[in-house]
């Protein structure tokens, strides 16, 4: 699908929408989205930040963790705190949440 295409059918979309506080909400969504421009967010990040996501992107791309389960938990031990997790919620090359 070419980007004409995506915008024609995004607008056939709104065109089928009745529901008004929906429709503010795409409003809204949209709005902040264009008014945000590519690499604002990245230029606010330390190199140390950008360093560690990029890490993290070639760790996705490549399937294979950058670091150890054991050196994970050193490295995040300060939000545990002593605790003992309730449940750690594992969603494969997506997220880890834990529960506490």
């Amino acid at each position: 699908m070419n980007t004409l295409d995506i915008k024609t059918n995004f607008h056939h979309l709104i065109d089928q929408i009745n529901d008004e506080q929906l429709l503010i909400k795409l409003y809204h969504i949209m709005e902040q989205a264009s008014s945000t421009t590519d690499g604002q967010l990245w230029s606010k990040l330390t190199e140390e930040q950008q360093n560690e996501l990029l890490q993290i992107e070639k760790e996705v791309q490549s399937g294979v963790p950058l670091i150890s389960n054991d050196q994970m938990k050193v490295k995040h031990k300060k939000w545990l705190d002593g605790r003992t997790p309730k449940k750690v919620i594992i969603v494969p090359n997506k997220i880890v949440n834990i529960v506490l």
